[in-house]
């Protein structure tokens, strides 16, 4: 759902991005707004993004291989995480640019018709869009906030959808702010701050962009809900009797690599163990769907160990080991 969701939510902003970069070029020509130059760049920059997105999910499509054998889904966060480098560098450091050089040379908006017309035909399409883009997202939040889905979403088309046309609708509303303030009052300088105030929304929108799929790329935990799922799903209370550990890693935002240490009886023998390790691993897979990859370990629960906490030098991450290798 959450694929085919994201797939008609960039096509739609695709879309209305394409025929809307396209407006925004000609209004600059016919009346030098930096305002809509700005704008007609940030759009081009959306519309080279959408097709990022697209490519990223076609790559993550591909099958497992000796080389890669958790499969390709991680394409997708790369592809995302060039998005925010796109709209940082080509939408938001361009129009501060083209903002301060208008503002240290102003000059007079010519046929106003064109940009005002253009950036109210902008608007309709990105609110068409964002619309969309809503609709699909509505199907995956739930209960959570906008700002949680964002943070949490483990796919991430929707979120950047969301926010670049989040942005857009209001870089459009600074963009006929400025073309407005400049023709109130015949001066050139507020086309230059709109501009200016544009780049730094458009810079904005690409670090929290930057932020979140950085963390994807790093690798997330499945959600806290969906690890309660796999917890209950393991233990049955027979042979399984409890989890030593367990961690969870997204290898995309639909595979997900679950690896526990659980507690077995201690005069269980091999088959019973195997017999259980399987039947856990199916209940796993029952509950939650996206567990691909499962590697489940038994051991023997000892209250012990356990009060020791866990070790420092077999977690990712940990300290270095010793040179003698200790």
């Amino acid at each position: 759902m959450s694929a085919s969701g994201g797939t008609r939510a960039i096509v739609a902003a695709l879309g209305a991005n394409l025929a809307i970069a396209a407006s925004k070029f000609v209004a600059f020509a016919f009346s030098g707004s930096s305002s809509m130059l700005a704008e007609g760049v940030h759009s081009l920059a959306d519309s080279g993004n959408q097709f990022l997105l697209l490519i990223g999910g076609k790559k993550a499509q591909r099958e497992a291989t000796p080389q890669h054998p958790f499969g390709y889904g991680r394409e997708r966060y790369i592809y995302a995480f060039l998005v925010s480098i796109v709209l940082f560098s080509v939408g938001g450091m361009f129009a501060i640019y083209e903002g301060v050089d208008k503002i240290e040379h102003p000059h007079d908006i010519e046929h106003w018709y064109w940009p005002v017309g253009v950036l109210v035909f902008a608007i309709i399409a990105e609110g068409f869009s964002f619309k969309t883009a809503i609709k699909e997202s509505n199907e995956l939040r739930g209960k959570l906030s906008w700002a949680q889905f964002i943070r949490r979403a483990k796919a991430p088309e929707l979120p950047v959808v969301l926010l670049e046309d989040f942005g857009a609708l209001i870089g459009l509303v600074l963009a006929l702010g400025g073309v407005g303030l400049a023709l109130l009052t015949g001066d050139g300088v507020w086309d230059g701050i709109g501009t200016v105030c544009i780049g730094v929304l458009l810079v904005l929108i690409a670090l929290v962009l930057a932020a979140e799929t950085k963390s994807l790329l790093l690798g997330e935990a499945a959600g806290l809900d969906v690890i309660k799922e796999i917890e209950a799903a393991i233990v049955d209370g027979d042979t399984v009797t409890g989890i030593i550990h367990m961690r969870t890693l997204h290898l995309g935002p639909e595979e997900l690599l679950v690896a526990a240490k659980i507690a077995v009886q201690h005069d269980d023998t091999a088959a019973e163990v195997a017999d259980a390790i399987n039947a856990a691993e199916a209940r796993i897979r029952a509950a939650v769907p996206i567990a691909r990859v499962i590697y489940l370990e038994p051991d023997i629960y000892s209250e012990v160990e356990a009060a020791k906490g866990p070790d420092p030098e077999a977690t990712p991450g940990g300290p270095t080991p010793h040179a003698d290798g200790h």
